[in-house]
């Protein structure tokens, strides 16, 4: 190829490589603080620029108050890994609004409860249920409040927090009348760091957890049953909000993990959207990369580093192979 040729040929690709970003545009995603929404959030910003000429901002969010702002100002734009669970009747509305569009179940098998440490499992295989474990408080010691059993409760500012404290109160599992009291650990890393020490010390742990998460698959927790029915009437119209004054006994209803989107982007960005909508994986699958992101001390943008080197028959199966092959160059 000549000088002028290859020239020529530069500026050509400099100006579809600008005609896409200008397609494309700057997109704003949501990264809510724990390991498996950083991952997301990663994984999105590296394919939507490279594979797609974007250009992607990360956003710190939490699931209210990021579906609050995509209802107000329209931003962010995408909120890849979404618990509706707590939020269910505002998403709803927000989705016949028009403010927003629920899109792929980003993670179809992920699940949600309480759970208990490895130890207790181990040492008290006949407790099975949160009535099994209300009736042994000092199983779960209170270093603070002796005679006291502990729940580890959700951060203060996630939704879970407001559905597990409703389910505490007298008219549900009366928390106060088993002798348990609820902790918060203050963050994702605090809630981590309680079963962690109570698995090395091989204490017993109670508390609120999910998977996919790298701490079920390191520390082998047990999810406890419970002999109360699924309600999701009752679960939207008072366990999941904070005004809930006489919450009744209700099983967790089933998880959905989706990405949401604003309405507005998704109509400008059809091609954005066709790889979103086809954005998927397991809890197994996802579960080996946050494996990998806490042995290694990895955050969001390694693990999904991590996963595009080592997960090619997944994820190019959600993109065009064009697109793919500007992934894959990328990284490597």
């Amino acid at each position: 190829m000549t000088l002028l040729k290859q020239s020529v040929a530069a500026v050509t690709l400099a100006l579809a490589s600008g005609m896409a970003m200008a397609e494309c545009g700057d997109i704003v995603v949501a990264e809510m603080d724990w390991a498996s929404a950083e991952f997301a959030a990663n994984l999105d910003k590296i394919i939507l620029e490279e594979g797609f000429g974007c250009s992607v901002d990360l956003a710190p969010g939490a699931t209210a108050t990021t579906l609050a702002s995509m209802e107000s100002k329209g931003r962010p734009h995408i909120a890849p890994e979404f618990w509706s669970n707590a939020v269910r009747e505002r998403l709803q509305q927000a989705e016949d609004n028009g403010q927003v569009i629920v899109a792929t179940k980003l993670i179809p098998d992920a699940a949600d409860g309480w759970y208990v440490s490895k130890s207790i499992a181990d040492d008290y295989p006949e407790i099975n249920s949160i009535d099994d474990v209300l009736a042994r408080p000092e199983l779960f010691p209170n270093k603070e409040n002796p005679g006291k059993g502990t729940f580890v409760n959700c951060p203060s500012g996630w939704t879970c927090q407001i559905a597990n404290t409703n389910l505490t109160k007298p008219t549900a599992y009366n928390f106060e009348k088993a002798g348990f009291i609820a902790l918060d650990p203050g963050s994702a890393a605090g809630l981590d760091g309680t079963i962690a020490k109570s698995y090395d010390r091989e204490e017993g742990w109670f508390g609120y957890y999910w998977q996919p998460s790298s701490v079920l698959s390191k520390y082998e927790l047990k999810r406890l049953t419970t002999d109360a029915d699924i309600n999701d009437e009752h679960w939207n119209s008072c366990i999941a909000k904070e005004e809930c004054d006489t919450p009744q006994r209700t099983n967790f209803t089933p998880t959905t993990v989706n990405t949401i989107v604003t309405t507005g982007f998704a109509g400008d960005n059809p091609d954005v959207m066709a790889y979103i909508n086809k954005r998927a994986y397991t809890s197994d699958e996802v579960g080996k990369v946050l494996v990998y992101m806490s042995d290694n001390q990895a955050d969001g943008e390694d693990g999904a580093i991590y996963f595009l080197e080592n997960h090619e028959e997944i994820w190019t199966k959600w993109v065009t192979p064009e697109i793919a092959n500007k992934v894959r160059q990328a990284i490597n």
